[in-house]
């Protein structure tokens, strides 16, 4: 049998194999440390796929449990310990999410069974005896979804939060907003979620030529719905992050309420950068601030991202309205007025106790608070610039960390934006430069994979595009460096009993493949031209309507 300290996922710090095993069963109990109720409570709900009953106790025992907070382990908030050994196990947190982290090392020792929703009859829960002493080295430590361009459902996002705490992922950006959808029910403005949640057909394939599948999509969370999936992944350590991507990607909001817009607008069935962008005016802002509203008070986590990524201003500039608006603020062009627009949403959550993050374009353009956070996906250039300028930062350029492109170069991959980002290079991914300056590097709080979905239209075929290389990803981000090896093999048997249809690491299963249809993988790959033009991007905040689409 392998050893299950040494395939861990994350990679621990420090991980031991001791003598013997420990059993747990319907006699183990659940000991709760001084002021370690909280956490015992935690305990129970990561642990209660295991049916055990774990009856509180007093006093620990071979058969035992014990979770204790000890503020002194070395780490900072999220450090942690766990000890197997004939006292029985002990789980032991600097806070409680240091003992949710012990908790699902502990299940990742347990028998493979130990992360199916209920064990199959029989299932023997033995605990090899050894140590574990772990902390991070980033604070954010997340990936995106993108529920826009294909709908998930509720379901899919529990499962989600699920699988991110198994691998100590502590950070679920939801991509809830764009041209092709809007997911979120507002109970002020319901024509967001009633004619913007749903669009009448899809794109199929890379090709501009307007083929589309002539069949509607659509969905919407409702806000009890959002409020459900931010409680749920909470209890597991998990802060949900929602975005409403402003003021361009805005198609979706403007087929609902195009006063705030130029033009016509419908619900995007195709794919690239459009047109759509709302104008960046007073009553535009009352509107947002009131929907920004809904949306705060429906997730209550410290963080709303506002987009600010994609933005064609040339509708502006022709707009007197608009100019003479710019021109009353002072500024001498487009920029310094959407600077001020991200910047007047910006202070609205701040007065809400939330903090904004953006996508680089919004730091480029001069739209950020000073406790803002830049998640910088055009490059390690961008990146840099921000953390010099004292930005905290989240790294999450396209290459190696969007998933919606191939995972290989093998022909029988599925259609994808393009690509490829191969496991190795996930794995190889440095987070934290080695070649800046102290200070920028401190100024880099952590780093997100991003799963687009133009081309990922169903939950099954979204874990085929995220598993394994979120388990690599959430190693890197984890420890702060390069994977070097990548130590899945055992790893995967933990995916499968968890339902997670990932994609093995020799190859595509046959029904995995992009076969020869419409899912047919697209010819070459356009790694050339978007490295072209991500070098020369990230110098500017604003892009040409129907640029390339990422």
């Amino acid at each position: 049998m392998s050893d299950r300290y040494q395939s861990l996922v994350p990679r621990p710090l420090v991980a031991r194999r001791g003598e013997g095993s420990v059993e747990l069963g319907r006699d183990t109990v659940l000991v709760a440390g001084p002021g370690a109720g909280a956490a015992a409570d935690a305990v129970r709900v990561l642990l209660a796929p295991l049916r055990l009953p774990l009856r509180p106790a007093s006093d620990a025992g071979t058969d035992a449990v014990t979770v204790r907070l000890d503020p002194t382990l070395d780490g900072g908030p999220e450090a942690y310990r766990v000890t197997v050994d004939g006292a029985g196990v002990g789980l032991t947190g600097s806070t409680v999410d240091g003992v949710r982290h012990a908790a699902q090392v502990l299940r990742q020792l347990l028998p493979d069974a130990a992360w199916r929703s209920t064990p199959p009859p029989g299932t023997r829960w033995t605990v090899p005896c050894g140590e574990v002493t772990d902390a991070p080295a980033l604070a954010w430590r997340g990936g995106m979804l993108d529920v826009t361009r294909h709908f998930f459902s509720k379901h899919t996002l529990l499962r989600y939060v699920d699988l991110f705490a198994m691998h100590r992922l502590n950070r679920l950006h939801l991509h809830l907003t764009d041209d092709q959808g809007w997911r979120i029910e507002s109970r002020r403005h319901p024509r967001l979620h009633e004619v913007g949640a749903h669009r009448a057909e899809t794109q199929i394939r890379h090709d501009r030529d307007g083929a589309a599948d002539g069949t509607p999509h659509g969905g919407y969370y409702t806000l009890d719905d959002l409020a459900e999936v931010a409680a749920y992944a909470a209890e597991r350590g998990v802060t949900v992050v929602p975005e409403i991507d402003l003021p361009g990607h805005a198609s979706a909001l403007l087929a609902a309420y195009p006063e705030f817009g130029t033009g016509e607008h419908t619900v995007r069935g195709g794919w690239g950068i459009s047109n759509a962008v709302v104008r960046p005016l007073p009553a535009t802002v009352r509107f947002l601030t009131e929907v920004l509203d809904e949306l705060a008070d429906a997730v209550p986590g410290p963080y709303v991202h506002l987009g600010g990524d994609e933005v064609p201003m040339r509708d502006w500039a022709a707009d007197p309205e608009i100019r003479a608006h710019q021109e009353a603020l002072g500024y001498d062009g487009p920029i310094g007025l959407f600077g001020h627009f991200l910047r007047e949403l910006a202070t609205h959550l701040a007065g809400r106790g939330r903090q904004t993050l953006v996508w680089d374009e919004g730091f480029v353009g001069g739209g950020m608070l000073p406790d803002s956070i830049v998640t910088a996906w055009r490059g390690d250039a961008v990146a840099r610039r921000a953390a010099a300028a004292c930005y905290r930062v989240v790294r999450c350029p396209v290459y190696p960390t969007y998933f919606d492109y191939d995972q290989s170069d093998r022909p029988d991959e599925p259609l994808s934006i393009g690509g490829p980002n191969t496991l190795a290079d996930v794995a190889g991914f440095e987070p934290v430069p080695g070649t800046w300056s102290g200070a920028e590097r401190a100024n880099v709080i952590g780093a997100q994979f991003q799963v687009w979905s133009e081309y990922i239209p169903d939950a099954r075929h979204l874990d085929y595009m995220v598993f394994p290389r979120a388990s690599a990803f959430a190693e890197v981000a984890w420890t702060g460096r390069p994977a070097g090896d990548i130590r899945l093999d055992d790893h995967l048997g933990r995916l499968a009993a968890a339902g997670c249809g990932f994609r093995p690491l020799d190859g595509p299963l046959p029904w995995q493949t992009g076969g020869t249809g419409r899912r047919r993988r697209a010819p070459g790959t356009r790694i050339a031209q978007v490295r072209e033009y991500l070098e020369n991007a990230s110098e500017h905040a604003e892009v040409p309507a129907d640029g390339v689409s990422l």
